[in-house]
């Protein structure tokens, strides 16, 4: 299933720590994406501040965890977390921790993003490569569309690396561990849906100048040029996409 399972006890325990919670009286819900063995749920369990619940959809796993740990079972469910309707399941809102498995790892991200007003913090351990594309402020080679993306609505931090030598099966890259915190953005000052396709479009052709990349996508502006034009993706901060959304939804609007 694209997972390789974490047997060092100390990382475990740091990453549930890294998690904050609610209160005993008051104790958050909690769902970590793929328990696998329960090396990380174990720490989870333990804390009074959290109501840890589950999504495993590997059968042998889930098999595992009932026979280990038969009070959390009411509280596994068993299937795709990118299929889950989290609105549904967890109206007041949730809490996500993981390792995450490689292969999806961008896609719990997406999902994250999509209930942002329900998910105030996420932490997970992921590929070293894409929690540092995550992390990167502007100008790197590295930024792309999730750091933007994620960066709009969540401060990262990037917390700690993790050696390839304490999982099973080893993988063939470095792992570390992000932690997502909502910042004070309600809303954006543009058009939030078409900011995300302002996005994806300049990233599109990364290479190329924005007035490529985003004739490739909108068409011809009618002549009209932004300062931004003559600039790489890369190069723009939150706030300049913003502002770019913004004159795109005007000539857009223009353009009829």
């Amino acid at each position: 299933m694209g997972q390789h399972f974490l047997t060092d006890l100390n990382i475990a325990r740091k990453i549930a720590e890294a998690l904050s919670g609610g209160s005993a009286e008051a104790p958050a819900d909690t769902l970590e994406v793929g328990c696998g063995m329960g090396v990380l749920t174990q720490f989870l369990l333990r804390r009074d501040d959290l109501v840890t619940w589950g999504a495993e959809i590997d059968t042998e796993s889930v098999e595992y965890l009932h026979a280990h740990y038969p009070a959390f079972t009411p509280r596994l469910i068993e299937g795709d977390f990118l299929k889950l309707d989290l609105r549904e399941r967890f109206p007041g809102g949730l809490r996500i921790i993981g390792n995450f498995p490689y292969n999806i790892s961008s896609q719990i991200f997406f999902k994250v993003l999509e209930n942002r007003d329900l998910v105030p913090e996420c932490v997970g351990m992921i590929q070293r490569e894409v929690a540092v594309r995550i992390a990167e402020p502007p100008g790197s080679k590295e930024y792309g569309i999730l750091s933007v993306l994620l960066q709009a609505w969540y401060d990262i931090e990037y917390l700690f690396t993790v050696n390839e030598t304490v999982f099973n099966p080893p993988p063939k890259v470095k792992s570390a561990v992000i932690r997502l915190r909502r910042n004070g953005v309600e809303r954006l000052d543009c058009d939030e849906a078409l900011f995300i396709k302002v996005v994806k479009a300049s990233f599109g052709q990364r290479r190329k100048m924005l007035r490529n990349s985003l004739k490739a996508v909108f068409g011809n502006f009618g002549g009209e040029e932004h300062p931004f034009f003559t600039r790489r993706a890369e190069t723009l901060s939150v706030a300049e996409f913003v502002e770019l959304t913004r004159w795109v939804a005007e000539r857009l609007e223009k353009r009829g």
